[in-house]
């Protein structure tokens, strides 16, 4: 179900990226969830039942050097709030439903210069260092079909 605007109908989705090592986004895809910048809430409560959400990962894992530089998973922000998970040790992230469409890892070097939510491509990086961006609904096109995703006609405005 999408979400609903108060006064006009249904809200025009919106599309955001979440950057995690390629290790964590592949738990979150088995598990059916994302949990972004390191379990904080408020990245995921401004993400709403029906928005498109997509992964960057810069490395493979958490405390590796090996780049990946890839888009590593897509999908949609499922109906249900945010929710905490005890992971043990005291750590107790939170976490929103997925979605996750059958995708395959997208390089982003070759998109540099065809997306809106990279300025510089000479500094590419830049944008994703607060770890969840906005980004257009073109851009989320963009990644989708360099993923391997046909999105429904309905879903990119």
């Amino acid at each position: 179900m999408s979400r609903q605007g108060a006064l006009f109908g249904a809200a025009p989705p919106r599309y955001w990226i979440g950057v995690a090592c390629a290790k964590h986004v592949g738990r979150g895809r088995v598990g059916g969830f994302a949990q972004l910048c390191h379990g904080k809430q408020l990245p995921l409560a401004r993400m709403q039942p029906g928005d498109g959400v997509v992964y960057y990962s810069p490395v493979h894992t958490l405390q590796g050097r090996e780049p990946c530089q890839q888009f590593t998973a897509l999908g949609t922000v499922a109906d249900g709030a945010p929710y905490r998970v005890d992971m043990g040790g005291g750590f107790q992230p939170w976490r929103r439903d997925i979605v996750w469409q059958p995708a395959q890892p997208a390089a982003i070097r070759p998109l540099l210069h065809r997306l809106a939510c990279i300025p510089d491509p000479a500094r590419w990086g830049y944008p994703f260092r607060y770890g969840h961006l906005e980004i257009s609904a073109d851009d989320f096109a963009l990644i989708a079909t360099a993923m391997g995703v046909t999105l429904p006609a309905n879903t990119v405005t």
